[in-house]
């Protein structure tokens, strides 16, 4: 028996939730998308929806941020079944990384395959503009570096090994599908790829730390993502992440900007119908030709 067993996050505990989950609803989602500050309209698209609110879900986390709506959208898109967490947790809510990460394990046990992140992120890459959408092709883990790894402590072989490799962490695949997609739509001013930095938040980065994360070759730094990564390779599942830069992070000490929340929310406002053209139509090709 695991330590953590009477915590919520050992392997029966997650199989507890999942076989809860999967007696409540038909959908058999094959896909599982996780909506960040301002993006939850995704789940909104999803048709025949069964919603659970956190809070019932047994062993679920809450979240406790504005722009997060708290909920698991089961339903199709365009006749592929998904399932669909509006509002996420970050390790700023005070939640253990394990707490954070336990719906990517819960997906898994729910027959998902490919998981879908989208976040909002601040632009270290002079070349971004707010507004562009940042395909994540790797990530700087700075929690990791200091030791807080959602993988730490007993690993349990049913969920995966005790040293999953992360250089193929972002599907080059879905990274080439979501360029195809993105340029039939019309999107390609401003779709980008580039390297997300996680850090532990809530309070946005100084001026000399952005520019540090910038010289280690960050394009866009945020506070999640990341960790779910992790637990979702670690699965076994496919991964692929995007970025909505909602502001540009202040690299000049003589700038008068300040990053705001309240920012962020707006351009994802802004941004998000397309943003969920783009992962709608990706999702229908989730499976197809070279995709699958």
């Amino acid at each position: 028996m695991f330590p953590e067993s009477h915590t919520g996050y050992s392997y029966e505990d997650c199989r507890a939730t999942a076989d809860w989950l999967l007696a409540q609803t038909a959908v058999r989602p094959l896909v599982g998308i996780v909506c960040g500050s301002g993006l939850g309209g995704l789940a909104d698209m999803l048709k025949d929806q069964v919603v659970f609110n956190y809070r019932d879900i047994p062993n679920f986390p809450q979240s406790t941020v504005r722009g997060h709506a708290g909920q698991l959208v089961f339903g199709t898109l365009k006749g592929r079944p998904c399932v669909c967490m509006q509002g996420r947790f970050h390790l700023y809510e005070g939640y253990p990384i394990q707490k954070v990460t336990l719906p990517m394990r819960i997906f898994k046990l729910i027959g998902v395959e490919t998981v879908i992140l989208t976040n909002a992120a601040g632009g270290l890459n002079q070349d971004f503009k707010v507004g562009d959408i940042m395909i994540i092709k790797d990530h700087l883990n700075m929690p990791g570096f200091a030791g807080n790894n959602p993988l730490m402590g007993p690993n349990d072989e049913r969920f995966g090994v005790r040293f999953p490799c992360m250089s193929d962490a972002y599907d080059r695949e879905l990274q080439q599908l979501a360029m195809d997609v993105g340029t039939e739509l019309g999107y390609g001013h401003f779709l980008r790829e580039g390297v997300y930095c996680v850090l532990g938040g809530p309070s946005f980065e100084t001026i000399a730390e952005c520019r540090m994360l910038h010289k280690l070759g960050a394009d866009a730094v945020g506070m999640s993502t990341v960790h779910e990564v992790i637990v979702a390779r670690h699965c076994g599942m496919r991964v692929f992440a995007l970025s909505l830069i909602t502001n540009q992070a202040v690299m000049d000490y003589d700038s008068e900007e300040k990053a705001n929340h309240e920012e962020v929310l707006e351009t994802g406002k802004q941004r998000a119908e397309q943003l969920e053209r783009l992962v709608s139509t990706m999702v229908t090709r989730i499976g197809h030709n070279n995709y699958s």
